[in-house]
């Protein structure tokens, strides 16, 4: 206990003293509208909690999680055709590689024109960031299983759905997990692109807002609350990492 204590030293202390700096230097410079101090956000982020918590963190939470759980019914399914199907992969991987050079931001005005200020105007946006690291992840994953573990199944009679589900799949949920982190964190970034270029709710959304009215800390206060969220949720991913996969522990 004492060892995982001192471990949350050194960050504890680099944030309080980048906290510290940017209070001092809020201060120092005092255009708030420009550079906020820490303390003005968090008053704004309190007086602000009703219309933030109730009204716009919600429609930014339900674009966030539709767009991941699409990312990973799609994602998966598409690694493991891929993962089965040579002719799939030689299809679908080149597009898939190809898909993250093209600017999200550039993207997101034609989501808008084709969906409208709807949910799937951002979930598109929202889809198209986190696709990407949970499709390669687990189909790498699914790739990497022991090939001598392989033969072995195959020499003892097992069926292609036994390797599967007995081999390939343990060995593809390390590298969905790692996936999944990187997904989750993309996802706020989506959400909050998307609902800055064309929304009726949402935290990005309210962000713009506050920008045209040229409040510093109002357009920070929402900023902070995505941070948290993008926090949360990787938390969550890394304890049901930890529940689902004990057995990595015992090795």
């Amino acid at each position: 206990m004492i060892k995982k204590g001192k471990d949350y030293i050194a960050p504890t202390l680099l944030v309080t003293a980048f906290f510290v700096a940017w209070e001092l230097i809020a201060r120092f410079i005092g255009i708030a509208f420009i550079l906020p101090s820490p303390t003005q956000v968090a008053i704004k982020l309190w007086n602000l909690k009703e219309i933030l918590f109730f009204a716009h963190l919600p429609a930014t939470l339900l674009v966030i999680l539709t767009g991941l759980f699409l990312s990973i019914m799609l994602g998966v399914g598409l690694a493991v055709w891929m993962n089965v199907s040579k002719t799939a992969e030689k299809a679908f991987y080149p597009i898939i590689i190809s898909s993250q050079t093209i600017p999200i931001i550039a993207l997101a005005p034609i989501f808008v024109l084709w969906f409208g200020y709807t949910l799937w105007s951002k979930v598109a946006v929202t889809l198209l960031i986190t696709f990407f690291p949970i499709t390669v992840n687990t189909f790498d994953g699914l790739r990497s299983s022991s090939k001598e573990i392989r033969e072995l199944l195959l020499t003892m009679g097992a069926s292609k759905r036994e390797i599967f589900f007995k081999l390939q799949v343990p060995s593809a949920l390390p590298h969905f997990y790692s996936g999944l982190k990187v997904a989750v964190t993309l996802s706020v970034i989506g959400a909050a692109i998307a609902e800055w270029l064309g929304a009726q709710a949402g935290l990005g959304y309210f962000s713009r807002r506050m920008m045209t009215q040229f409040d510093g800390a109002g357009v920070f206060a929402p900023i902070v609350l995505l941070s948290v969220v993008g926090i949360l949720l990787f938390l969550m991913v890394v304890l049901l990492e930890k529940i689902t996969l004990k057995w990595r522990k015992t090795q």
